[in-house]
This record gives C-alpha cells, structure tokens and sequence, in this order.
C-alpha cells in the first residue's frame, strides 16, 4: 500500500538543503553513529568474518607458495610481492566491504522508509552515511588482527613516499565507491522487496573483478579488460598496487581521477535510482 500521507509530510519537512553545512554534517554523523553502535552488537558476526578472513590470508598465501613452485618471480613479481598484495587487499577490502552491505532492504521490508523521509536529512544521504558508520566499526577489530594477518601472510612498506601518501587517498576513494555501489544495491529492494540473493551473487563478482583475490595483472586479456571497464577493480587492486608500487608516477593520478569519475558517476546513478524508487515508498509495517 503506498504511503501517500507520509509522501506529502515528507514535501513539507525540512530538507538537507534547508540546514546549514554544520547542521546537515552533525545529521550525517548522528546517522553514522548510530549504525556503528549498532554494528559492534554484532560481535559473534563480526569475529567469525574476521576469522573468515584471516583464514581466507592464509589459503591465498598457500595457493600462491605453490603457484610459484619455489621461483623467486612470475612476469617480474615476487612472491613477497604477491603474499603482501593478499594480506593488503584482504585487509582492506574487509574495510571496502562489510558483510552487511545496506540497511535499505530491511527498512523497505519493515515499512520504515516512510519514516526516514520525514528526517531532516535526504533519505540516500542518511543511507550512505549509515553504511560508512557500519564499516567504520571494522576499524577497531582490523587493528587488533593485523599482527596476525602479518604472521599469516606478509606485509611490507609502501613502495614510495608517493605510495605512501597516495594510498590512504585510495583507500577513501575504494570506501566510496563500494558504499555508492552498496547503496544501488539496497535501492533494488524498492522494487524487489529482497536482495540478499543478488547481494550474495553481487559479492561474489564484485570480489573477483575488483582484483581482491587475483590482481589484474595475472588476469586473462579479455578479464582483465572488463575489470578495468568495471567500477569494482577502484575498490581493491587500485590502492594495492598504489602502496606497492605497481602504479607509480602519472599512473597514480590517473588511477585515482578514474576513482573519482566513478564516485561522481555512481552518485548521479543513485541520485537518478532514488528519484525513481521514492515513488514506490510502501508502508508494509504495522
């Protein structure tokens, strides 16, 4: 049943352009908050996906060990190279992408969203900043396992100074770019009700085109040019080869202009998606 009276509430609130830039910031940050408290609830979640992904370092060292066959490099790349990338994109993309990808579907599913319309802040806006909080709350549990992640696999220093400062740059760029795609995701729900089959096939391509389990420069012609085509590849293999030096000099600017032509594209595409998916607000609660 749509929720007309809830619509026409929605028109006469305050909306996020209405409020100052202190104002809408302090909104965004409550909505982050609020999501990375309710994020560190799930703890036994949260320390088998860090299992998990200590784990999943582990098998890919192994599998790359005997990939070399005890050579020092393949194509010009060490296996201390190769073990390190493992260990760093693992790591990140546990950050990138948490096991919960967005709230939206649930909310759908609950008839909230005729709520969240009547908040002060834009209801994408109020999304993505929860998804970014419920990331955030990776960061605690990732500092507690990286010596283990170390001791599995391997880690070493950026590559260069440039490597050094441009990688945190691309790890914001990964983190953005994942959350917009998190959010197309979730908007589906508003035609589909449920998208936790499509998240689990969605997280599956995006792990493999993104370079998190085998870069790109190991990838077949015709992969690797569609991952290159493709906005997943900005969220893993871009700040690994970045910090470790397989993107270097005007490579590095080109590689993150093209991370944030995807966050302009993704966010005019969610833009366009909510104009749609606001129309089809349901009240499916009691």
């Amino acid at each position: 049943m749509t929720a007309p009276t809830a619509l026409a509430s929605a028109k006469t609130a305050p909306t996020s352009a209405k409020q100052s830039p202190r104002a809408l910031l302090r909104s965004h940050l409550a909505c982050a908050r609020m999501e990375f408290r309710a994020a560190l609830t799930y703890r036994t979640a949260y320390l088998s996906s860090f299992a998990m992904m200590l784990l999943q370092i582990w098998l890919l060292t192994v599998v790359w060990k005997a990939l070399y066959d005890g050579r020092a490099e393949v194509d010009g790349l060490s296996l201390t190279t190769m073990t390190a990338y493992a260990t760093l994109t693992t790591l990140q993309y546990q950050l990138v992408s948490p096991w919960r990808s967005s709230p939206i579907d649930q909310r759908v599913r609950e008839g909230k969203v005729a709520v969240d319309l009547l908040r002060p802040v834009g209801f994408p806006g109020q999304m993505l900043s929860g998804q970014l909080g419920w990331a955030s709350a990776a960061v605690p549990v990732l500092l507690v396992a990286l010596p283990f992640a170390l001791i599995i696999g391997a880690g070493r220093a950026p590559a260069s100074a440039a490597a050094g400062f441009a990688y945190p740059v691309a790890l914001i760029g990964a983190l953005l770019v994942n959350q917009l795609l998190g959010l197309l995701l979730g908007m589906v729900s508003f035609w589909t009700l449920e998208v936790s089959g499509a998240f689990m096939a969605y997280r599956f391509v995006a792990q493999f085109f993104s370079g998190a389990l085998v870069p790109l420069w190991f990838m077949p012609g015709p992969i690797r040019a569609a991952a290159e085509w493709l906005p997943f590849q900005a969220t893993a293999y871009t700040p690994a080869a970045v910090y470790l030096g397989q993107v270097e000099g005007l490579a590095i600017v080109i590689a993150l202009g093209v991370q944030l032509a995807w966050i302009g594209a993704l966010g005019a595409l969610s833009a366009f998606v909510w104009s749609r998916a606001r129309r089809r607000v349901m009240s499916q609660g009691g």
